[in-house]
């Protein structure tokens, strides 16, 4: 499913550069929950955004699904992102103007999809999370943990190859913690390929594989242990 391999990223300004990968090998197949741990500075965020293919390596190839995306227009990346990717992030994006529904269709707009379907997919979605009593919710209507339930739908209604989250838990309490990793845990029974990033041990356990990384460099390959 991700295949990186020799992938580096180099940040210039001026006559300063900043190495914030340094030369990753990594592959993750379909159906894998891998979670990317590591400190503030450590390179997690970048590593996540060049296989949410928000940004580029430096030097390297990147192979998703089998194709190499470095070669591909923005017009392709876009189309790439916005169907085969789902994204969850620590601070939800959620309109604050928008009922919870609304949020959710989102991508099914900017794909085109006619109104009818993109209302019952958005729905189909926000039951699938255990939002079905909070559809005509505006944002600041649901407790955090509710928010990032919404996001999570989101991601979904695409019902993208690839769940990309980025800190999901970062500004919730335990409760919803607990609430929104359980969520993760059976989107990976039904097969979706989950790419967590986190720099809190507690959550990266969640993950089947956890690859730690320090200074651009990955350091640590752990498998849980079966039964864990």
């Amino acid at each position: 499913m991700i295949d990186l391999t020799g992938i580096r990223k180099t940040y210039r300004s001026g006559s300063l550069e900043f190495e914030a990968l340094c030369g990753i090998d990594s592959r993750i197949a379909v159906g894998e929950y891998v979670a990317v741990l590591g400190p503030s500075g450590s390179g997690k965020s970048t590593l996540m955004n060049i296989i949410g293919c928000l940004d580029n390596p430096s030097e390297g190839n990147y192979l998703l699904a089998g194709e190499d995306v470095s070669g591909m227009s923005e017009a392709q990346l876009a189309e790439v992102r916005n169907r085969r990717i789902g994204f969850v992030f620590q601070q939800f994006n959620l309109l604050a103007s928008l009922p919870a529904w609304r949020n959710v269709e989102l991508p099914l707009m900017y794909a085109g999809v006619h109104r009818a379907e993109r209302r019952e997919r958005a729905l189909a979605a926000l039951a699938r999370v255990g939002l079905s009593d909070r559809t005509e919710n505006r944002p600041g209507e649901l407790s955090g943990g509710q928010q990032q339930r919404v996001a999570v739908a989101r991601a979904l209604v695409t019902e993208p190859a690839i769940i990309l989250a980025d800190e999901p838990t970062g500004n919730l309490d335990s409760g919803s913690t607990a609430d929104v990793l359980e969520l993760f845990d059976e989107l990976h029974a039904g097969g979706r390929t989950l790419v967590l990033i986190t720099h809190e041990r507690d959550v990266a356990a969640r993950a089947e594989r956890r690859l730690v990384i320090s200074d651009g460099q990955i350091t640590s390959d752990e498998r849980a242990a079966v039964g864990a």
